[in-house]
């Protein structure tokens, strides 16, 4: 039986490592020889930047708990106890900025952000308070079901007691990244930590070249026995080492001749492989080179059009991540039916003010947006509904499709069209046999037969 129970039981506890992997990255191994983890690779301008540039972008967006209405409209659900956590503080020590922050910087290094949920006596949320996913482990129990243990340090908060705690997935805010099983994301770190460790090998060795480098630098050669070859090393490092002392002067005695063995970065091609390092890190977390200093192939006329696919195609997974975890954890069956969380991402969509104001012109010419939404999305003052603020309106010269003149098609129109035409044809008779019995009876003068055609016209 016990076969059978291990061949068919439920999915296996997820783990945060990749097969093979996972104890190289303990130790932060890499092919580059230098040790790569969470906390070295933010020592590394690229990967800092793309960190913080990230966090404080989901962090800086007006995040807002929404009501549906009867008339199947939204509005904030200001009176609910959550939308204060979300909106303004999850807890007393800390902003919602803040708190977004820290989470998302726990999502982008360590593929998994957790946080503690703190519920009153009626289930309702009441804090919510970030916890390190490096202390964090995920198993499932001999039922299958999830369940968290953290390991708890001194620096924690005081809610939780003990040295190891285990917590339900009820009490547990998770917000996971990309993974292979769907429970738990992986490190981005972890993913390209040869290539971080690459980029770090190339910072490093630029600090050492100008903080080693002796200008010039290479080896000195003595026609004869140095007695103390040391003292005269000393003095050169004394004399040339270092960035302060680039380009002295140079004084051999004794027949002594210099000879250079060091390449230049130019021919290492350093600059370039540190250029595309940091194309190569911005790579990963999908951030668009301008936004970590890398001007090379942007322009005006392309940046911002850049800066809109980064909103599209980098933020608005991280957003939808956020949002379906908090409304998944945070809201009750009940609850979900009526309220949603939604990150309002207008504000970096709306480009610049010229464009904006003819998209604004176009939806209120085109009756969809009234005076008071366009002013509530540039943060202006309503403008009350006796002058017309909510109104919604169109132009007049635009009518319904089956009042259009449509020709041959519409029956009522042919019968208009030939009325018409009877009409003029007949006046043209009547005029035409008015001449012809004065022609008759002696001529007239033109100025009278006009005036007669225009009285039988008119």
């Amino acid at each position: 039986m016990g076969i059978f129970t291990g061949l068919f039981r439920s999915r296996d506890k997820p783990q945060n490592r990749t097969v093979g992997s996972s104890y190289s990255f303990f130790f932060g191994g890499t092919t580059s020889g230098k040790a790569v983890n969470e906390m070295s690779a933010m020592q590394m301008t690229a990967v800092y930047s793309c960190v913080r540039i990230l966090a404080e972008a989901v962090a800086g967006l007006p995040l807002h708990l929404y009501r549906y209405t009867e008339n199947e409209s939204k509005v904030k659900a200001i009176e609910h106890p959550l939308y204060r956590l979300l909106h303004d503080e999850p807890n007393p020590e800390m902003s919602s900025f803040v708190f977004r922050e820290t989470l998302m910087t726990h999502l982008l290094l360590w593929g998994n952000a957790y946080a503690q949920i703190i519920r009153n006596g009626k289930g309702e949320v009441i804090g919510l308070y970030p916890l390190m996913p490096n202390k964090m482990s995920v198993d499932r129990d001999r039922d299958g079901r999830l369940w968290y243990t953290y390991t708890r340090s001194s620096e924690e908060a005081p809610t939780m007691k003990g040295s190891t705690v285990k917590l339900y997935p009820y009490d547990v805010l998770h917000i996971p990244g990309l993974g292979f099983d769907g429970l738990v994301g992986y490190s981005p770190i972890a993913m390209a930590k040869n290539s971080i460790g690459m980029g770090i090998a190339c910072e490093e060795y630029g600090a050492r070249f100008f903080a080693n480098g002796a200008a010039p630098s290479g080896v000195l050669e003595h026609p004869g026995t140095i007695k103390d070859p040391q003292k005269i090393r000393d003095s050169w490092n004394a004399t040339f080492k270092g960035s302060a002392n680039a380009h002295k002067v140079a004084v051999l005695e004794e027949g002594m001749k210099y000879t250079q063995i060091g390449i230049s970065p130019e021919q290492a091609q350093f600059l370039e492989t540190r250029k595309f390092q940091i194309n190569e890190i911005a790579r990963i977390f999908r951030v668009p080179p301008h936004m970590v200093g890398d001007l090379e192939k942007s322009s005006f006329s392309n940046i911002e059009q850049q800066s809109l696919e980064f909103v599209k195609y980098t933020l608005e997974p991280w957003i939808v991540r956020w949002e379906q975890s908090l409304m998944r954890i945070l809201l009750s069956p009940d609850e979900k039916k009526q309220y949603f969380v939604k990150f309002n991402l207008e504000g970096l969509l709306r480009g610049d003010y010229q464009s904006r104001m003819q998209g604004y012109a176009i939806a209120r010419q085109n009756g969809w947006m009234s005076a008071n939404d366009i002013r509530e999305l540039e943060n202006l003052d309503k403008i009350p509904a006796e002058l017309g603020g909510d109104l919604y309106l169109v132009n007049g010269n635009m009518k319904r499709l089956q009042d259009a003149d449509l020709g041959t098609d519409n029956p009522d129109n042919n019968n208009k069209q030939q009325k018409e035409e009877n009409d003029e044809n007949g006046q043209e008779e009547e005029v035409l046999e008015l001449d012809k019995e004065r022609g008759n009876q002696g001529a007239d003068t033109a100025s009278e037969r006009d005036n007669r055609r225009g009285k039988l016209v008119r």
